[in-house]
């Protein structure tokens, strides 16, 4: 049988250590922490980059259904009204409208855009 030495001998304080030991600890905690800050942000990255791609996939998927709905509507207001004006008339009618809509919504663009630039040249005072 073997003898051990059944005397306990407490680990040595950090006062006994040395300030050395101390800082050595400290270094090696801060490398953890950054490493680990490294590795969260990475995961972070690279989540959002994986929701950005879906967002802009379900974005561009509804920009195109909204624009085939418009175009169904465009249609189907042509062919009601055809019935009752001719067909030149529901194309005046229809046509007339969209241009209206598309220089009402082009006119308050560019009030916005002025007001956004007078805002911006001004200190951020609309």
């Amino acid at each position: 049988m073997s003898e051990h030495n059944s005397t306990w001998t407490p680990d040595p304080s950090p006062s006994e250590a040395g300030i050395g030991a101390a800082i050595k600890a400290l270094i090696d905690d801060g490398q953890t922490l950054v490493e680990a800050e490294i590795a969260y942000r990475k995961a972070q990255a690279s989540y959002g980059l994986g929701e950005a791609k879906a967002i802009i996939i379900f974005l561009l998927l509804g920009l195109a259904f909204g624009f085939f709905t418009l175009l169904a509507i465009v249609v189907g207001l042509l062919l009601a009204l055809a019935h009752y004006v001719g067909v030149w008339g529901a194309l005046a009618i229809v046509g007339g409208a969209l241009a209206l809509l598309a220089v009402i919504c082009l006119a308050r663009a560019t009030k916005r855009i002025r007001a956004a630039k007078a805002a911006l040249s001004a200190g951020g005072k609309p």
